[in-house]
């Protein structure tokens, strides 16, 4: 008995120092790096669960902008050397629902020290376009009274030569008294070719071409003069669904002062032609609105081509005689700014008074 004792004494001395070594050798092991990811696998250590990213990663196969989810991060592919593969910069255009915005007007700077009994009101318009902030500014011709440079630098730069950077001007007639030497000079490559003050250009999903109607001083307006010959050829190789043009007589004009002028009808039938949607023209000092038509003046809500009259950029104004068939509206008592949203097929119009009540909107698709 007294030997059993002595034998369960001695095992149990010996179980409780076995244990005792064995809890030591885990707690030096679970401080290790190495010991604590053993223990990690073995799930002896709790380890914190990571919070859910707040950032999803979208699908590839929405596009930039879901309707149902709203804007969505197309992320760019790998390239085989891991990198991401360069994404192309927007041009013009490209980003989706941009509209153009422009504002155009003619007829507007008056000689420097002229004005009194509400004429030369080109300030007041040039704050117009100030509070439009447009992507493009066309003035319609006569941009400036008589023309010298002197008188664009102190009448026309102080107004509206505050958005020359983005102006692309039509030449009209009252340049030519100065032989068209200062707005060639003012203008610079903003204007064409010095001597010939036609050319076109893309803003964003539509073509625009500014054309010279001074047609005694560029070789003529008629069918296979220069100029109409280099109209069709540019129209040719531009393939926009949308095409504008302007330039500063006008074709067709309810007004009393000039009315319409025929010497540009070669430039609507090349215009027609090809599709195009809008032309701009001045001269006529007043506003007027044609429904679409084509070269001979018949209605065309199909093909033809809507024209507006905006001589209001501050020299003076005119009033009207017996409306034009297809006139839709006039107005020769305000002084103002078109403003056109182009859009990737449409466009939308407003005209926008300096001063008083008057305006005129409305909106049309492109052919």
């Amino acid at each position: 008995m007294d030997r059993l004792n002595q034998f369960l004494g001695t095992g149990l001395r010996r179980r409780l120092l076995i244990s005792a070594g064995i809890v030591t050798v885990l707690l030096l092991v679970a401080v290790s790096p190495v010991g604590t990811g053993v223990l990690r696998s073995l799930a002896l250590v709790d380890e914190p669960r990571p919070e859910p990213s707040a950032i999803i990663p979208p699908s590839p196969t929405h596009s930039p902008f879901d309707r149902r989810t709203g804007p969505r991060l197309i992320l760019p592919s790998p390239t085989e050397d891991g990198l991401p593969s360069p994404q192309p910069t927007p041009t013009p255009g490209q980003q989706q629902g941009k509209s153009w915005v422009i504002a155009a007007a003619g007829d507007i700077a008056c000689k420097p020290g002229e004005g009194g009994g509400g004429e030369c009101q080109h300030a007041a318009t040039a704050n117009v376009i100030e509070r439009l902030q447009p992507d493009a500014v066309l003035p319609l011709g006569d941009t400036q009274y008589d023309g010298a440079l002197r008188d664009f630098q102190r009448s026309y730069d102080p107004t509206w030569g505050r958005f020359k950077q983005i102006t692309h001007p039509a030449i009209g007639n009252h340049e030519y008294d100065n032989g068209g030497h200062g707005y060639f000079a003012y203008f610079g490559d903003q204007a064409g070719r010095p001597g010939a003050g036609f050319y076109s250009f893309d803003l964003g999903g539509w073509h625009l071409i500014a054309l010279n109607s001074n047609c005694e001083r560029v070789g003529g307006c008629h069918r296979g003069s220069p100029q109409e010959r280099w109209l069709r050829n540019d129209l040719k190789k531009h393939s926009k669904r949308c095409t504008l043009a302007y330039w500063h007589h006008p074709r067709f004009s309810s007004g009393v002062e000039h009315g319409s002028e025929g010497a540009v009808g070669a430039f609507w039938e090349a215009l027609y032609d090809y599709g195009a949607d809008v032309v701009l023209a001045g001269h006529e000092h007043n506003y007027e609105r044609f429904a679409p038509q084509t070269p001979g003046g018949r209605l065309d809500r199909r093909k033809g081509i809507r024209q507006f009259v905006v001589g209001t950029g501050g020299k003076s104004l005119y009033e009207f005689g017996r409306a034009m068939p297809n006139s839709e509206v006039r107005n020769g008592s305000t002084y103002g700014v078109l403003r056109l949203a182009l859009s990737r097929s449409s466009y939308q119009w407003r005209f926008v008074p300096a001063r008083g009540s008057f305006t005129d909107s409305g909106r049309d698709r492109c052919h």
